[in-house]
This record gives structure tokens, C-alpha cells and sequence, in this order.
């Protein structure tokens, strides 16, 4: 291997700077590094959101790779094939990247690994994804954790690695391969009018990413246990869609409410328990991935869910007109910002699921294509969660009532009032930027009335109570 040759550093849900094992340890070798991010099929797969927000990542990436006197190369196709184009090109002798754990992707990279490897070419994977490898954690059986609290106790009193300064110089090849444009790619192409609606309320790049962590730990950290519930106030980290594309490591996170608890902030464990609560998703995916695509416990594939996606119920529950306030107003704060705050999404999904008896991969592939920090693993097992066919499951026979949920967590309706338009005669701008962002297809008015519900929270209650008495396991 020659000790010039260019390093191709493959790009995925990895875009940042700061904290990135494998930029720092290609820069360290002093050899040009060329930054590729390649948009394959499986990437492409992606939903509305996510695609979306994937452009807007890529367009701050490439703008902090260019102050360093770098550039992020983009190709479309193929991740192989694209790869050995560059190899060809460029007389990289090398092609690095950071590990990813979710089938497909593993797949992926086994198959680039192999034949590049075979081809003579070095291929290293790397970590910074999550802060302990998914085969690093094992209960005292040997086996994988499948409750959560055991996984917490074992790895809380861990070690993990600080986290990196960005590396103070990225060394440029002498010639740069051909790159598409950012642009031709239209990843915004299937929000839609969208678009322009989400747009506003999505910061993206690793600084901004840094910004939010500093303004939470300052602001928000000390009152973060009792205000993460209350979807009104700003009381969480909104980091779910940075971590999702990696523009800040968990590594980061963590290490910052370590800092806090040594400066006498109070409860740093509630936010790191969270941050191992996405490491438990990922523990699960990679040694169950069938959490993915199937019912995580076997015997709920016995279940009478619904499973039709065109069910007129569906339709009112995406719309966000099922008549029950908490479930819409969650709603439409997904179609207006891109998110939703986390009390909200396990009000709606137990709804979908419990009260409407639907499946829960309706829901899940619905948030798929909503959500701008969409997560494969965090997705898949919040809503296995609470359907109650998935790992560490609230038990199933529990039926949040969506009603008194909101008497607890939004007393005043401040959070009701600022996403739902319909009955109110001055209704806030952001309830009416939900008329803006929606498919016109929809045909909604916000002078029409509110809906009445479509299942009350009795009715629901004792439909679900029904099916699991009587539930054939």
C-alpha cells in the first residue's frame, strides 16, 4: 500500500466533524482523505422526511468540509459500484467507514468489505454511533439484554470514550473526483409543499447540533426529569435528529451530563437513561432484527389487529381528525415541524393500536415517511412498545386514555391550542401552517368544525380490554 495513496472515507448517518473515530484516525495517517457520500438504493428507500432532512445534513456537511479545505464528493447508484469508480479515479488504496447495525446496512457492508478486500483495497469499519457496541453487551447468561434495566445497570457505571476535537486539518488530494450536485438530487422532492412548512423549524448541521445540547444542559437540564412529559414546554434535548444522522455523538451527550452532575446540576441519570434507552434499540435490532419487520414476541402474530392502511379510521388518525384532541394536536406538530414530542407519539401510537386495533406497522411506516429523525431501531421498538408486542413492553393490557393524559401533561391546553386551528377564532399560526404543509389531496378547511370522535376513549378502552381476554395465546 502506498503511503500516499488517497483514503475514500465513506460518509452515512455519520455527519459531522467533531468525535468521528474514523475521519480522526484517516487524518492521523497524514495521507489525502477524500469524503464520499453515496446515495444507493437502500438509501433511496428512505422516507419523505427522513430524504428531506438527509439533504438538509448533507448541505451543512459539505459546507464544514469546504471551511477546512475539504469536500464531500456525491455519487449516486450502487454503494459498490460507486465505490470502485472512485477507487479507479481517485488511486484510493483504502475505504473507510462508520458502522451501521440495521440488516440491510450490515448486508451492505459485508458485500463491500468482501469484494474491495478481495480487490486489494484496505476497508475499515469503525464505531461512534453508539457508545457501546451492540456484541459488547451481554446479561450474565451470556446471551443479549432484552429487558431495559438490566442493560442499564450493566453499562452505566461504563467507561466511554471521551469525545474528540475535530481534526484540526483534513488533508486534500491533489485533484478531486467528480461530484454530483446536491441539487439534481431533489431529496425534497417528496415532501412536497411541505417542504417549505418543515423547513422553518429544522436547524441542521453540527453546530447547531452542539448549540441545542449547550442550551439544554444550561437551560433546560435541571428541570429535564419533570418537563420531558410536558409537550407545551420546551423541557427535552431535541438532539433525536442530530444523533439520527450522527451530526453529535451519544459519546457527546453523555459526557456533557457528566459534566452537569459534577458542576451540581440535579438527575443527569434521567437524560442518560434515555440516551441508553436508543443504545437498548440498537442492542435489539442487531440481535433481533427481526424487530424490523415482525412482531417482536411470536405469539402476537396471532393478534386480530386491523392491517388494512386504507381503513377510513387510518385516514382520520393520519389527518389528525380522529376527534380526540391529544392524538391530533401530536399530529399536525409532526406535519408542521417534522417531529413530535415523545409524550405525544406514545399517546398516538397507543391509539392507533389500542383504541383503533390497528397494526402497528401501519403506524410505524407512517412515521417512516413523516418524521425528519426517523430512527430504524428507535422507530421500530417505540412502536412495539406500545403495542405490546415488543421488548420491555409496557404490558399490553394497559390503554392510555388519551384524555386524562392530557388533563395531567397539558392542563391549560396551551399544547392543544397551538396545533389545532378548527374552533377557535384567532387560531395560532402554527395550527395554520398545518393547512399549508398537509397534501392538498386532503381537502381540509380550517373553518370546518372539529371532528366528533371517531372512538371514544371508553369505547376503545374495552375493545382492547376485549381482544386481550380473549386473544388466542
Amino acid at each position: 500500500m502506498s503511503d500516499t495513496s488517497p483514503i475514500l472515507l465513506w460518509f452515512r448517518r455519520d455527519l459531522r466533524l467533531g468525535d468521528h473515530p474514523a475521519l480522526g484516525a484517516a487524518c492521523a495517517t497524514g495521507r489525502p482523505v477524500i469524503p464520499v457520500f453515496v446515495l444507493d438504493p437502500q438509501t433511496e428507500t428512505l422516507g419523505a422526511a427522513a430524504r428531506f432532512r438527509l439533504g438538509m445534513g448533507l448541505e451543512k456537511f459539505a459546507e464544514a468540509l469546504g471551511d477546512r479545505g475539504s469536500r464531500l464528493s456525491l455519487r449516486r447508484g450502487p454503494a459498490l459500484e460507486e465505490l470502485q469508480r472512485l477507487i479507479k479515479q481517485t488511486g484510493a488504496s483504502a475505504v473507510w467507514w462508520s458502522r451501521l447495525y440495521d440488516p440491510a446496512s450490515i448486508a451492505r457492508d459485508s458485500d463491500v468489505k468482501a469484494e474491495l478486500t478481495e480487490q486489494g483495497i484496505d476497508t475499515r469499519s469503525f464505531g461512534g454511533h453508539l457508545m457501546f457496541e451492540p456484541w459488547s453487551v451481554q446479561s450474565g447468561a451470556g446471551g443479549y439484554y432484552k429487558v431495559f434495566t438490566p442493560m442499564w445497570n450493566a453499562v452505566r457505571g461504563r467507561d466511554v470514550d471521551a469525545p474528540a476535537a475535530p481534526p484540526g486539518r483534513i488533508p486534500a488530494p491533489t485533484q478531486w473526483p467528480q461530484s454530483d450536485k446536491l441539487a439534481d438530487w431533489a431529496l425534497d422532492r417528496a415532501m412536497g409543499r411541505g417542504a417549505a412548512v418543515v423547513r422553518k423549524h429544522v436547524l441542521a448541521s453540527e453546530d447547531a447540533a452542539l448549540d441545542r445540547l449547550d442550551a439544554f444542559i444550561e437551560d433546560a437540564f435541571d428541570t429535564y426529569a419533570e418537563r420531558r412529559n410536558l409537550p407545551a414546554v420546551q423541557g427535552t434535548s431535541d438532539l433525536s435528529g442530530h444523533l439520527s444522522l450522527g451530526e453529535i455523538s451519544p459519546h457527546r451527550c453523555w459526557h456533557a451530563a457528566l459534566r452537569a452532575e459534577d458542576e451540581g446540576k440535579p438527575d443527569t441519570q434521567t437524560f442518560r437513561k434515555e440516551l441508553v434507552w436508543r443504545e437498548f434499540a440498537y442492542h435489539l435490532m442487531y440481535h433481533t432484527p427481526h424487530i424490523l419487520t415482525e412482531n417482536w414476541k411470536p405469539d402476537w402474530d396471532r393478534f386480530p389487529w386491523r392491517t388494512d392502511p386504507d381503513d377510513p379510521r387510518v385516514l382520520a388518525w393520519k389527518q389528525g381528525r380522529t376527534g380526540i384532541a391529544f392524538v391530533d394536536a401530536a399530529m399536525r406538530e409532526m406535519y408542521v415541524t417534522g417531529r413530535m414530542h415523545n409524550r405525544g407519539r406514545m399517546i398516538v401510537a397507543s391509539y392507533l393500536t389500542k383504541h383503533l386495533m390497528c397494526h402497528w406497522k401501519i403506524g410505524m411506516d407512517w412515521f417512516a415517511d413523516c418524521l425528519v429523525d426517523w430512527d430504524p431501531a428507535s422507530n421500530a421498538m417505540g412502536w412495539q412498545w406500545s403495542a405490546g408486542s415488543g421488548p420491555d413492553a409496557t404490558p399490553y393490557f394497559r390503554v392510555f386514555n388519551p384524555v386524562t393524559q392530557l388533563d395531567k401533561f397539558d392542563p391549560d391546553r396551551d399544547y392543544v391550542r397551538r396545533w389545532i386551528a378548527e374552533g377557535h377564532d384567532t387560531p395560532s399560526s402554527t395550527a395554520m401552517d398545518y393547512f399549508d404543509a398537509v397534501p392538498r389531496r386532503w381537502n381540509l378547511d380550517p373553518g370546518a368544525a372539529y371532528p366528533d370522535p371517531i372512538v371514544t376513549p371508553g369505547e376503545g378502552r374495552q375493545a382492547a380490554l376485549s381482544a386481550y381476554e380473549n386473544r388466542p395465546f
